[in-house]
């Protein structure tokens, strides 16, 4: 018989890795700037005009391989399609340790 596990909600913690908030955070930021992509009907080279990146690295992102674009550069292409980007900070309740970092979409 094979054991279930529920999923976390992260599928990156899941998997164990080291970084999974970041990782998933980076995720859905990419997956925003992909549905922009989609939605405006653009190519992978007018998108990395756009976003002032090569386009290998829009490839890249698009196919969920971004390490190597930083949290702040997606924030960046998100503002470059036309998207206001508010970043909130509070005080996290005290049922938890440490604060979490989450995307939230509007």
């Amino acid at each position: 018989m094979t054991d279930i596990e529920e999923s976390s909600g992260n599928p990156y913690a899941d998997i164990g890795q080291t970084n999974a908030s970041e990782m998933q955070v980076k995720a859905r930021l990419a997956t925003k700037i992909g549905e922009i992509i989609k939605s405006r009907r653009l190519t992978q080279l007018q998108a990395a005009e756009i976003l002032g990146l090569p386009q290998p690295k829009v490839s890249d992102m698009l196919r969920g391989k971004f390490r190597g674009i930083s949290e702040a550069k997606m924030i960046d292409c998100l503002s470059r399609l036309g998207r206001d980007v508010q970043i909130l900070i509070k005080t996290a309740p005290r049922s938890r340790k440490e604060g979490r970092v989450e995307v939230i979409f509007a």
